[in-house]
């Protein structure tokens, strides 16, 4: 039985030459690095039923399950990557008049 690829699985293929193995200290790294990602617990949490409601609101916006926005919110937000538009804006007019 042949099986069928998509399109993007045919673009992989078609790459496949210009795939270059890693080192063994690289892909120790990399597998490192997977493990942590991978890992993951369950906790349970207080929120007001107003914020829970937002969120479920705002994760059909963006398309994903909302415990998955919620995740993505607390690593941008460990990782120091999470904004504060508010702040941004505030930052950009303070600039604009000087």
């Amino acid at each position: 039985m042949k099986t069928k690829l998509d399109s993007f699985e045919r673009q992989i293929e078609n790459a496949a030459e210009s795939y270059r193995p890693l080192s063994k200290k690289k892909r120790q790294k990399v597998e490192a690095i997977l493990d942590r990602v991978r890992k993951s617990r369950t906790i349970n949490i207080r929120i007001a039923e107003s914020v829970l409601e937002e969120l479920k609101r705002r994760s059909q916006e963006e398309g994903l399950p909302y415990q998955t926005l919620i995740s993505s919110i607390l690593h941008r937000y460990v990782t120091n990557r999470l904004v504060d538009e508010a702040a941004i804006r505030k930052s950009l007019q303070l600039l604009q008049q000087q």
